[in-house]
């Protein structure tokens, strides 16, 4: 099985709500999705960031029903700040590598990784917060679409990127298997 490169949405004509801290990045995001707004957190580029190391990525033509949604569900943010030519480009936070029969996602500096053919997570690795062994605990052994949410059951950074590691590896193996 070959793992198929899929393309990553844009934000075109986007722009990042800003953040002071990591936390309120999380509930920001977790806040829009629930409004269904198609959003996306990224690393911001260094001449953005304002105190957190993450960022909501969105659609700028959006902006005051977002700015109105956060203000509601009292979840504080910096600032909108539009995404102008010129400025660095956005990190992406996920990143995979294949090691033949397996497949390592990277998200910030958290790891998972899996068997292609059976989908079941064969490592956890990375960071340096205090549920990590419980995260790891949780997932070893299971199968990506029987694992639990990392975001659900942890509560640090680690959990986060964890979180999106699993989801881009559900992505990449459920690709797999059409």
């Amino acid at each position: 099985m070959s793992l198929l490169k899929r393309r990553k949405p844009s934000f075109e004509g986007g722009g990042l709500v800003l953040f002071m801290d990591v936390g309120d990045a999380m509930r920001a995001e977790k806040v829009l999705k629930s409004a269904r707004y198609a959003v996306k957190l990224v690393a911001p580029p260094p001449e953005l960031r304002r105190g957190c190391d993450l960022a909501v990525a969105i659609n700028l033509v959006e902006q005051p029903g977002i700015e109105r949604v956060l203000g509601d569900k009292e979840t504080p943010y910096v600032q909108v700040a539009p995404l102008k030519a010129g400025t660095s480009d956005l990190l992406d936070i996920v990143k995979t590598t294949d090691f033949s029969d397996w497949t390592m996602v990277k998200a910030g500096n958290m790891k998972l990784t899996f068997e292609k053919d059976s989908g079941i997570i064969v490592n956890t690795s990375g960071g340096g917060c205090p549920d990590i062994p419980h995260l790891h605990a949780e997932l070893v052994g299971k199968r990506l679409d029987q694992a639990p949410r990392p975001k659900d059951i942890g509560f640090t950074l680690c959990a986060l990127m964890l979180d999106l590691a699993l989801e881009e590896s559900l992505n990449l193996w459920q690709g797999d298997e059409k």
